[in-house]
């Protein structure tokens, strides 16, 4: 049972710490992204907002 347990947590602590890494970067990724499009309207002269 313990073992059960044990095995279980360890799998859940592996895919948070591999999810916190790759939604991280996901999250990064689209920020650059969003900061680009925004300099691209700004150099075109489109309004931003």
């Amino acid at each position: 049972m313990l073992w059960t347990i044990a095995v279980v947590l360890l799998v859940l602590w592996f895919l948070g710490l591999v999810t916190s890494y790759t939604m991280g970067g996901f999250i990064h990724i689209l920020f650059v992204l969003a900061i680009i499009v925004v300099l691209i309207r700004v150099i075109r002269g489109e309004k931003v907002i």
